[in-house]
């Protein structure tokens, strides 16, 4: 049996059917090896650390041994423990290099167990670990990460100060061996001086100096060397636009751009791209800690999707990352389910807005109606344009006053941002402003400019809510003023919808306050509520719905719910919510005043919602 998704020539059948047919892969191998890895890691650790069992039959051998053995056996097992616990994710990965390095490794601590502690079931549990990797070295077939050399830098601070708090632990495990009584400062100074193989200022009986020496200098080596590598090594970056695949991305966002609202956010040229065999759908990605997150709907055509799916699925399996979707409609998260077996979980709601039956007319409209009327009496003006018929004069300025006006030090927004201005490129894209004639004056870096809307396109006759930026001394109601311009605007631009800004979890918000509703749903939405003092949940929703939008869900796609966690965090340092990155050097930071986001990179006034 053979299928046709990408019309040119018969295509295997569905993937999920492809993995029923295979069986069960042992996908329990290397977590089983990962987590085994960590235990062999902490007791190597501990081995190093603490002093060998004085009951051992070995004890009478190893004292006369050379003097050496002792410590070198140490700092053995201190450097085989410390580098296991640093492979162990990578193991549970299936990270080929994890692998390799985990093989040298487990029978240097095997050896270290045998000379040091003189443990038979630390060796044996070591050698059977090691033969375990071996046995199944064909799961062990994933790429490297993208990488950049800022890991060296955060190698050296995260295991410098492991090591520095391990190297209290070696100074003072052996109370009865240290000569007076040093204090914490002095204890310090021998961590330190000890992790760059000197001399300090603690001293102790027999050869147990040697051994804490040994092993302070292993832990200072294992530093130096793992940051040095770190920093030698070729780079893996992460995958970006290419002028050719942008422009294939474009070419089929005009064919089909106007099935998704979300489609015009996969041309952010941070994003790596897959295309379907035949060249007619593709899906956009970036990958987070190991997760490939993909935005929104795969683009091109539905037919074709199949196949772009499949090359996202491999690409996902050839480096080991979790795959998920961010945002997806309702039909792409059927597609995407049905092709892969991932399970849908509903995120939220798109607020949407027919142009051509929007009007401030009614009750229901009151609110809005009345704050824009409000601040036209205030004297603000507003201009809805493309983008192409903006001067670049104009443009720099608009571009530099959302820059001013953002509220954070990073551009947030992945899914729903686009991440730019005014590209040459983008010259469909909306742009609505608000101006204060007379108010600008010389020291005003934007002029009489107050607010800034940016819109992508969605197909040839829809608009996609990009940014909201105003200045925080304007007055409140910015956004609402533009948005009503834009829509009241939308027939001279041949706009027939306009997505707004997207609402997590919309329906509970919405069913938690109806009469009638449970404990649970009440208990959920007080927890949404709450959370909102940090992200803006229920006021976004409540914004949205001054407009009176339609709702359309939007889906999150994932492959089991062990990696929701996992996947929420990767989503929100996509989207900017979360820097686990460490600062770069010597850059100077340009102080923000104060903001708020929405959709990716929007913001408005919370005051006014």
């Amino acid at each position: 049996m053979s299928v046709t998704p990408d019309g040119d020539g018969p295509v295997s059948v569905p993937r999920r059917v492809r993995r029923l047919l295979r069986g069960p892969r042992p996908e329990s191998v290397p977590a089983l090896v990962g987590t085994a890895c960590t235990a062999v890691g902490l007791i190597d650790i501990a081995a190093g650390v603490f002093p060998r069992f004085r009951h051992s039959r070995m004890h009478t051998l190893a004292e006369v041994l050379p003097g050496a053995l002792g410590p070198f056996a140490a700092a053995l097992s201190l450097s085989a423990g410390m580098l296991l616990l640093l492979l162990a994710h990578g193991l549970k990965r299936h990270k080929r290099r994890a692998w390799r390095a985990a093989v040298i490794l487990l029978p240097a601590g095997a050896v270290a167990q045998f000379t040091y502690r003189h443990s038979i079931v630390g060796v044996l549990v070591s050698l059977a670990l090691c033969w375990l990797l071996v046995r199944h070295r064909d799961q062990f077939r994933a790429l490297p990460d993208p990488r950049s050399r800022w890991r060296a830098l955060a190698n050296f601070v995260l295991l410098g100060a492991g090591s520095l708090g391990l190297g209290l632990i070696i100074v003072s495990v052996h109370p009865g061996r240290i000569l007076g009584d040093p204090s914490i400062a002095d204890r310090l100074q021998h961590v330190l001086y000890g992790l760059f193989g000197v001399e300090g200022p603690v001293g102790y009986a027999g050869r147990t100096g040697w051994t804490v020496a040994y092993s302070l200098g292993a832990l200072g080596l294992l530093t130096a060397v793992t940051t040095i590598y770190l920093a030698l090594r070729p780079e893996h970056p992460a995958a970006r636009l290419t002028e050719d695949d942008e422009s294939r991305l474009r070419a089929l966002l005009e064919r089909h751009g106007g099935r998704d609202s979300l489609g015009h956010f996969a041309l952010r040229r941070d994003k790596g791209v897959v295309f379907s065999p035949s060249g007619k759908a593709a899906v956009c990605y970036r990958v987070v800690s190991g997760v490939m997150l993909a935005g929104g709907d795969p683009i091109g055509d539905v037919e074709a999707w199949p196949g772009a799916i499949e090359r996202f699925m491999d690409e996902a399996q050839a480096h080991s990352w979790a795959p998920a979707v961010m945002g997806c409609s309702e039909t792409g998260g059927q597609v995407w389910t049905r092709e892969t077996g991932l399970t849908a979980l509903e995120l939220g709601d798109e607020a949407v807005v027919d142009a051509a039956g929007f009007s401030l007319a009614g009750r229901a409209m009151r609110n809005v109606r009345q704050m824009v009327k409000r601040i036209e009496r205030g004297g603000y003006e507003t201009r809805v344009r493309r983008a192409r018929d903006i001067g670049e004069t104009e443009l720099d300025r608009i571009r530099r006053a959302a820059a001013d006006w953002r509220g954070t030090d990073t551009e947030r927004g992945f899914s729903m941002a686009l991440g730019r201005i005014g590209d040459p490129a983008d010259g469909d894209c909306v742009i609505a402003t608000a101006h204060l004639p007379g108010s600008g004056t010389e020291d005003s870096p934007h002029g009489d400019l107050k607010a800034v809307l940016h819109f992508v396109p969605w197909g040839r006759d829809g608009l996609s809510l990009e940014l909201m930026r105003r200045d925080r001394s304007a007055d409140p109601g910015m956004n609402e003023l533009l948005i009503v311009a834009s829509l009241q605007a939308a027939e001279k631009l041949g706009v027939a919808r306009v997505s707004l800004n997207f609402a997590m979890f919309r329906s509970a918000l919405a069913r938690g306050e109806r009469l009638g509703a449970g404990p649970v749903l009440r208990r959920w939405r007080g927890l949404l509520i709450f959370l909102s003092r940090w992200f803006q949940i229920e006021s976004l929703y409540k914004f949205n719905a001054k407009f009176e939008p339609r709702w359309e869900p939007r889906f999150v796609v994932f492959r089991t719910s062990r990696d929701l966690p996992r996947i929420g965090i990767a989503a929100m340092r996509a989207e900017g919510f979360v820097n686990l990155s460490l600062p770069r050097p010597f850059r100077p930071r340009r102080p923000r005043p104060c903001g708020h986001t929405l959709h990716g990179a929007q913001e408005h006034d919370v005051r006014a919602a």
